[in-house]
């Protein structure tokens, strides 16, 4: 599961908890849509104007009944404008806005609608927690932990607060502390959002079979046509992939398209099987129709992956623009997406200075929170800066808890190799190899290189 696909459960937990404290899952506002007039327009949450670019022609998904929820809430606000609790709700529906659709422009407008909460209700838990899942949607970790303790005080039976507080603390490098809220968690209800965390915690610590596991647990548990459901199906798909069981993988992605029709994440998934497949074409001919509805950081980069793995590199370079205006748009909606770039840049830049920012950036939230990801992203722009002995003692940190995430064992490879540890470098281009030898458009094909310079190719 990548960084950017597991920041994305912190949303999906936010506003399934509004749904348990409002008294029911057939009550959480999954369903959004910007509003346009009325009385929200001073909360800097409304007003006309479509959403910057490039995300001016993203719509709601065909399945969601986002203009039945907001008319309600507005409708609501119109006769009661001091309700705290549907502010609340506004804002957890802003929230679900930038989930489907990737603007983070409705990250402002969820914290007018929160803000607006807590001023008429400073103590009231809705607006608490949804507010620490704002601050983790702009990877603002730190903060995200005092809202979410905050809300641990107010309710500590509430089981998906704890979720903020794991999350948090995941970002944070804090992983002890991070299996104690997922355990209080699926201790208190074990259900889809607790288990989801108990897979990513399992995914970790380089327990595969135990991640599906328990991703499969919460799949069962959620409502089959929800999407929360289906974004739980899509990381089980991922982690199939992972595994090299493709056919399930591919079994999964097809069932989250059969019940939610067009599903961005179901498509992208199936592309990433034609590319696993050798089918570059058809799986940039998926890429470039997913860009084009919804131009998501993690799909923009895979496409200018692929476009690279086929030399085509003007194709790249446009995703690399594209991914840098996405990059600019979130950053002036308030979301730190530095160390997310760091890794982009290493990867696809070419110019001395833009490198040279990106190691600089990475060495910064490096040290600010000392995660597994962040010593991952150090140790690759330090090799990328031909500097690998440096880069080896991170790249090792970054394996500490066991994970068997393919492209860090294939930076772990490269860096130990660059740095004359041979054996080293071969033990852990094996590993990137061993589940899925395809698991990467364009760093698998590295891999291989790289194990049949070394005199062990698989």
């Amino acid at each position: 599961m990548g960084r950017w696909t597991f920041l994305a459960l912190t949303t999906s937990a936010s506003v399934a908890l509004i749904a348990l404290l409002m008294g029911g899952a057939q009550r959480a506002p999954w369903l959004t849509q910007r509003l346009q007039t009325g009385p929200f327009a001073s909360l800097g949450i409304g007003g006309p104007g479509a959403p910057a670019a490039p995300f001016a022609a993203v719509k709601s998904p065909t399945w969601s009944n986002t203009d039945k929820t907001l008319t309600q809430l507005q409708d609501g606000l119109k006769v009661k404008p001091d309700d705290a609790g549907a502010y609340a709700q506004l804002g957890s529906v802003y929230m679900q806005k930038a989930r489907e659709t990737g603007d983070p422009t409705y990250y402002g407008k969820a914290e007018g609608a929160v803000k607006k909460s807590l001023g008429l209700a400073p103590d009231n838990l809705l607006a608490t927690v949804v507010m620490g899942g704002l601050q983790m949607a702009r990877h603002d970790f730190e903060s995200a932990l005092v809202w979410g303790e905050k809300a641990r005080d107010m309710a500590p039976r509430s089981y998906v607060i704890y979720s903020v507080i794991g999350d948090a603390n995941i970002e944070l490098g804090r992983y002890d502390a991070a299996i104690d809220a997922f355990q209080t968690m699926v201790d208190l209800r074990p259900d889809l959002v607790s288990l989801s965390r108990v897979s990513y915690a399992r995914e970790l610590h380089g327990d595969l079979p135990g991640a599906i596991d328990a991703m499969q647990q919460a799949v069962d548990a959620g409502s089959p046509r929800s999407e929360a459901t289906n974004w739980s199906r899509i990381q089980l798909a991922n982690l199939y992939f992972l595994s090299g069981d493709l056919k399930s993988a591919e079994q999964q992605y097809g069932m989250t398209l059969h019940l939610l029709p067009n599903y961005v994440h179901g498509l992208a998934g199936q592309a990433r099987l034609q590319a696993a497949n050798g089918d570059l074409k058809a799986a940039i001919r998926q890429y470039e129709q997913i860009v084009k509805t919804q131009p998501l950081p993690e799909y923009v980069a895979a496409l200018a992956d692929a476009y690279r793995a086929v030399g085509n590199p003007t194709g790249a370079a446009k995703q690399v623009d594209l991914m840098r205006a996405i990059a600019q748009l979130q950053r002036a909606s308030g979301v730190d997406v530095d160390l997310d770039m760091a890794l982009f840049e290493v990867d696809h830049a070419s110019d001395e200075k833009v490198l040279d920012g990106a190691l600089g950036a990475a060495r910064s939230h490096y040290e600010r929170r000392p995660s597994v990801h962040a010593a991952d992203v150090l140790g690759w722009a330090l090799y990328r800066a031909n500097r690998p002995v440096e880069a080896l003692p991170y790249v090792r940190e970054a394996l500490k808890l066991g994970s068997k995430d393919p492209v860090v064992l294939y930076h772990a490879g490269a860096i130990a190799a660059a740095a004359g540890q041979r054996d080293e470098a071969r033990g852990y281009l094996d590993q990137a190899l061993a589940n899925n030898p395809a698991f990467h458009v364009r760093f698998a094909a590295e891999a291989k290189s790289l194990l049949a310079q070394l005199g062990s190719a698989r």
